[in-house]
């Protein structure tokens, strides 16, 4: 499996605030960030699997909500985000 417990927590603890605050959006926007990445890699290989193509398309739109909420709370927050991810916008 791809995504470990041990990497969740890895995942939260840098981009969250801490291990157990699974729900702060800059940790939920780097771990759709993550998934995002690991099923782009798996689309290119695999170019037929429209189920994974419908799964990588809402993470987006997730990941786009997460971000849009973020910048309305946040503008800091958000710059920061995008910087530490390298995400364009």
């Amino acid at each position: 499996m791809y995504l470990t417990s041990e990497k969740k927590q890895e995942i939260f603890e840098k981009h969250g605030k801490s291990v157990t605050n699974t729900g702060s959006t800059e940790g939920q926007i780097a771990l759709f960030s993550y998934r995002i990445s690991h099923l782009t890699e798996h689309l290119k290989k695999n170019r037929k699997d429209y189920s994974t193509q419908r799964a990588l398309i809402r993470l987006v739109g997730k990941r786009r909500s997460l971000l849009d909420y973020l910048k309305r709370k946040d503008i800091e927050r958000y710059r920061a985000i995008l910087k530490e991810l390298n995400l364009r916008r």
